[in-house]
């Protein structure tokens, strides 16, 4: 392969590994939010310490989770020099404050509250702990906003001027909320609430299994269900919303989502099969027809541009294909499966959550992590779909790569990869260790007294 193509790789390796844990801790620290107002409107009952155990234990899921999302972060950051140095030379004046904001903004907000956050716990008072959670939540939602900006401006640019081929800013209130912008962030952070929810869900879940749970176990476990199960009917009306946006000003990916070839009126709607990109159809296709057009323009006879509208301009056709379906497919079991719980928990209102069948905590237990496969799913489909540009129908891909020897991109992609693996198989390893072993507060840590000198 050549550096291009090892380039974008090793891009999408890195980027990968970074998203699976901003994508917890957005909506994670909100959960913990709720744990601290939870345990502040119970203080004096004996509720109060399943709040507060459950706060204990997810705060420290949220401080590893945070710690490998900056990390990764940060080394992500460095490829836009190392092998993308077209991409800030020529977008660098929009790209370069957006990226500033977000530094600015969000990460010293989220880093000036999180030791109060992390260590303040009897040394503050609970007004002054809650007041940090809340702006750590606050700067992990912040840090999406301005990433998700920039994203969504490469996907719809506008508010921009080129001069010699470069971009610079005409109006930034254009640029931040882009058309695509409200619908990539709502999508994302609802994408997250899911993601924290079954992560929260299936290791509560896990240690009831494993006879480990506490009160602020089973209070952790029903704030998640719940919150799934209001969540996920919200994702998939934003994702008709952002399918809907996505077709108006990217129509080449919606072609490429749905296998449509050719442009035709009342398309029918693909639900499986194998998409052919050298002869130009999907084989054993299974389709229901005009359904495309009725679910993507919500007009049964609307015409949808097929891929040949778009010759040497349009994406992949097979890895969003498939991506969009992974993420629809992984949504539908999310929905079954928060629905179940929901159900169960209404059954056993006023019980001990250790009554719920063992297939229910054992099915939550296997989708601890499957906020991770439909965000990745759904992220291919974004970023491949825009393919072959970066910033799209503006600025091709390969116009922004470095041109080192393959052989050294290949290397460090090689050294990247085994380095994720092993930082992901430790971090899910503690958070096994964690809930096999963990160590539960039993009162509030009183701060420590002052030596005499």
């Amino acid at each position: 392969m050549d550096a291009f193509t090892l380039s974008r790789i090793q891009f999408a390796a890195n980027i990968s590994f970074h998203i699976l844990f901003p994508t917890i801790t957005i909506a994670l620290c909100w959960f913990l939010v709720f744990f601290r107002l939870r345990h502040g409107a119970t203080r004096g009952t004996p509720a109060a310490l399943g709040w507060e155990q459950a706060y204990y234990f997810w705060t420290k899921v949220f401080a590893l989770s945070f710690a490998l999302g900056v990390v990764s972060g940060i080394t992500m950051s460095f490829q836009f020099g190392t092998n993308w140095p077209g991409f800030m030379e020529q977008v660098g004046n929009i790209a370069g404050p957006l990226l500033g904001y977000e530094v600015l903004t969000a990460f010293f907000l989220e880093a000036s509250f999180l030791g109060i956050m992390l260590f303040g716990r009897g040394r503050v008072s609970d007004r002054v702990h809650l007041a940090a959670t809340l702006m750590v939540a606050f700067g992990t939602t912040l840090s999406a906003f301005w990433i998700l900006s920039l994203n969504s401006w490469m996907q719809t640019p506008a508010g921009y001027e080129t001069i010699d081929g470069k971009f610079h800013a005409v109006d930034w209130l254009a640029i931040v909320f882009n058309p695509s912008f409200p619908y990539r962030l709502g999508h994302k952070l609802l994408a997250s609430a899911l993601t924290a929810g079954f992560l929260i869900a299936g290791v509560s879940a896990w240690q009831l299994l494993k006879g480990t749970a506490t009160d602020g176990t089973r209070k952790a476990l029903r704030t998640a269900i719940t919150a799934v199960a209001i969540v996920i009917p919200l994702q998939i009306f934003m994702g008709d919303l952002h399918g809907l946006n996505t077709l108006e000003h990217q129509p080449a990916k919606i072609a490429a989502i749905e296998g449509i070839w050719h442009t035709e009126k009342g398309a029918a709607l693909t639900l499986f099969g194998l998409p052919n990109e050298k002869e130009g159809r999907t084989d054993y296709a299974i389709q229901i027809p005009k359904a495309a057009s009725l679910i993507l323009a919500h007009d049964i006879d609307a015409e949808l541009k097929g891929l040949n509208d778009f010759p040497g301009a349009h994406p992949p056709v097979a890895p969003v294909f498939w991506g969009f379906r992974v993420m629809v497919g992984m949504g539908m079991l999310m929905l079954a499966v928060a629905w179940w719980g929901a159900f169960m928990l209404w059954r056993r209102r006023g019980q001990d959550l250790s009554t719920l069948p063992r297939l229910l905590l054992g099915t939550l237990v296997g989708m601890t992590f499957s906020g991770w496969v439909a965000t990745l799913a759904g992220w291919y489909v974004t970023e491949i779909g825009r393919q072959p540009f970066l910033v799209y129908g503006l600025f091709r891909t390969a116009d922004a790569v470095a041109q080192h020897p393959p052989g050294m991109v290949a290397g460090t992609l090689v050294a990247y990869l085994t380095v994720y693996v092993l930082l992901l198989v430790a971090y899910i390893g503690v958070i096994k260790y964690m809930a096999e072993h963990s160590t539960m507060p039993t009162a509030a840590v009183a701060p420590p007294a002052p030596q005499a000198i």
